[in-house]
């Protein structure tokens, strides 16, 4: 009697630890699905290998890096990420910035990279300190960059690295970082233009009130993601 009853504690104990590793993989909220472990999406990509988060430092070598997050030169000033030479998007995604890029050189520009995949958590902190949707994602619902389908970027001349002007600096809540701001010089209003209508030609659809941000469309397609970056890594 003693032995079955611990093969039924052990069985129930079995099924919890299932239940809670689950738990952890994945959650909803609001209908939104988050998931957490790398198996989770490892199997979402075997089912739609256009899911796969690609380094984009590897797919695109010429792009250059300037990852704030990973500073504290941005509006939260402080680190919101690890220490990375690059970033991810999904696979989806990668080709059309491929090919923006590709656009810009016989011209020698090129694009400089400020965020692209943002783990789901750092969305939290972020709306935790501007809960304004304007300028921070409100986390019930996800963001793009949470996605992997999101990025914010801006031109740069190739030759020097130097980023054209584009009016503000990134991560302005300013009203002249709205895209209908147009209280501006004329070779800044072309330069926004430019980046704007390169990537709107590739697929991407621009957020009005930052110039810098990009996102493919139907974002309730991918799930949003709350995988580390070293993991994203080491997957690679």
């Amino acid at each position: 009697m003693k032995f079955k009853l611990h093969i039924l504690l052990f069985l129930a104990l079995c099924v919890g630890v299932s239940r809670l590793q689950a738990q952890s993989d994945t959650s909803t909220l609001s209908g939104i699905l988050v998931i957490r472990s790398p198996q989770t999406l490892s199997r979402e990509i075997h089912a739609d290998s256009s899911l796969q988060m690609e380094d984009l430092g590897r797919e695109i070598p010429s792009l250059v890096m300037d990852l704030r997050y990973t500073t504290p030169e941005n509006f939260l000033h402080r680190r919101l990420y690890p220490p990375l030479a690059t970033t991810y998007m999904r696979r989806s995604a990668v080709g059309p910035l491929r090919e923006v890029q590709a656009a810009l050189r016989p011209f020698h520009l090129g694009l400089k990279i400020f965020d692209a995949y943002r783990p789901w958590s750092v969305t939290v902190a972020m709306w935790q300190a501007v809960p304004d949707d304007r300028y921070a994602a409100d986390p019930s619902e996800g963001s793009g960059h949470n996605r992997g389908i999101a990025i914010d970027l801006t031109l740069i001349d190739e030759r020097t690295h130097q980023e054209l002007p584009m009016g503000t600096g990134f991560d302005s809540f300013s009203d002249s970082a709205h895209r209908d701001y147009t209280h501006l010089p004329v070779q800044i209003l072309a330069n926004r233009l430019l980046l704007q209508t390169l990537m709107e030609q590739r697929g991407f659809i621009g957020l009005s009130t930052e110039w810098w941000h990009f996102s493919l469309p139907d974002p309730h397609k991918y799930a949003v993601l709350d995988i580390p970056f070293a993991t994203l890594a080491a997957s690679h």
